[in-house]
């Protein structure tokens, strides 16, 4: 599975469309055309001669090198998706059309999802993380599907890193589902996970990765978690106390009690209003010996997620949008006082007073709303009391703030002539070596 657990994942995990990529259905066309000709040319027993010897083109055995170019590295995922593509799909028809595996005749290494890989943008210093040597033919179609799952799913866990680096470990929640066709959701939710693991192996951390829906949960075993809608609160005529009670009154205590606060754009209003019953509902439970009633109604959090067009009536103008409106650090500043100090106002038995400071500190802030790694560096380079970020569609990007995208690129680099591998790759580039590839067993 990745560098964090040595395992790899299985290939019926990925659910590949196994006969049409074997067709071609997913690659550029003129791989499938070079694949064709490559096999006329074997029926037909060409053979060529040229200065470097003479090569039998159809059936004629390459070593393809694929690497990544995003400066100044990359956290690496896909490799696993990538070697089960070769392992089901590569190989050729027989004469009958029956399929004749390649997987066995090719030999492959790899690195292993999780490992970070540096590029300085030098062509010719390039680090593979997948190394494939065997009949080109075998595998020519399948270069596209090969880079498009390496290219999304590092370019995600990449871009996890540098949101939870950015936090300082903070916990980042997973929120892009939305911003893309669901047939990704799985590889996403497991690239987000690898980019969170690679953060806690680097930093000795312990962030735990949070997803949104269970498809993204597929590949590593995960369940999906979240808030409370808009759309929820809609159906509650706007009331965010009567929508939560609900929530607490029918979910399991094991789904974390979050309420999104800015409905009616007042933050601090609706989470002192909602704080105020949950705590009630709590205490009085709490008082009567109910423990487990009691959780039912601990608040772990509030969300605000206020549009960049809009400005919290907490919030006072300074007439700059970029200050003023959405999810900015003085909002979050007033709700964190704003909680903390709730409380002091409330009329509640004396037995409970002893209990209302700690469970209104307990209460977490979610941010969300246009976040990226940049503006959740500002808010921490700021101090403001975030206590976890909700990421959506900036971490589906190709950031090209740091000079560079996440694309794939997979270069032919030698060729075998006779028993001997020449080099044989286009200017500019060469074979490069990684001494973490590991061969990967037939």
């Amino acid at each position: 599975m990745s560098l964090f657990d040595g395992k790899r994942l299985d290939a019926d995990v990925f659910k590949l469309d196994v006969e049409r990529a074997r067709n071609g259905w997913y690659s550029d066309k003129y791989f499938v055309t070079i694949g064709a000709i490559l096999g006329a040319l074997a029926e037909e027993g060409y053979r060529l001669r040229s200065p470097r010897g003479e090569v039998d083109v159809g059936d004629i055995h390459v070593e393809m090198q694929f690497f990544t170019r995003r400066r100044p590295f990359s956290v690496i995922a896909g490799t696993d998706k990538a070697l089960a593509v070769l392992r089901l799909c590569s190989g050729h028809r027989g004469p009958g059309g029956e399929w004749v595996p390649g997987w066995p005749e090719l030999d492959v290494e790899a690195i292993q999802d999780g490992e970070t890989v540096e590029y300085d943008g030098d062509p010719l210093n390039v680090t593979p993380v997948l190394r494939v040597r065997g009949r080109y033919r075998d595998f020519a179609v399948l270069e596209t599907p090969i880079l498009g799952c390496l290219t999304r799913c590092t370019r995600i866990a990449t871009n996890v890193f540098r949101a939870v680096s950015a936090a300082g470990g903070k916990e980042v929640l997973f929120f892009p589902a939305r911003f893309d066709a669901h047939e990704v959701q799985a590889g996403d939710g497991y690239s987000y996970q690898i980019g969170v693991r690679a953060y806690n192996h680097w930093a000795r951390k312990q962030v735990p990765p949070r997803v949104s829906t269970d498809a993204q949960g597929d590949w590593w075993g995960a369940d999906g978690g979240g808030t409370v809608a808009h759309s929820a609160i809609a159906c509650f005529m706007g009331d965010i106390v009567e929508a939560m009670l609900c929530f607490a009154r029918t979910r399991p205590p094991s789904i974390p009690r979050i309420a999104l606060v800015d409905f009616t754009n007042d933050c601090v209003g609706e989470t002192l209003r909602l704080m105020r019953v949950m705590f009630r509902e709590w205490a009085c439970r709490m008082a009567e010996g109910d423990a487990e009633g009691a959780s039912r109604y601990r608040l772990a959090a509030v969300r605000a997620d206020t549009a960049s067009s809009m400005r919290d009536v907490s919030v006072v103008p300074l007439g700059d949008p970029a200050l003023d409106n959405g999810v900015c650090p003085r909002l979050i500043h007033n709700m964190r006082a704003a909680m903390d100090a709730a409380h002091q106002s409330w009329d509640i038995p004396e037995a409970w007073r002893a209990w209302a400071p700690e469970w209104c500190r307990s209460v977490k802030i979610v941010a969300t709303g246009g976040f990226t790694p940049e503006k959740i560096s500002l808010f921490e380079r700021q101090g403001v009391p975030v206590d976890i970020y909700g990421v959506g569609s900036s971490l589906l990007w190709s950031h090209e703030c740091d000079g560079s995208v996440s694309d794939y690129t997979a270069d032919v680099v030698r060729v075998k002539v006779g028993a001997e591998w020449t080099p044989m790759a286009k200017v500019g580039r060469q074979a490069c070596d990684n001494p973490r590839l590991v061969r990967i067993e037939p």
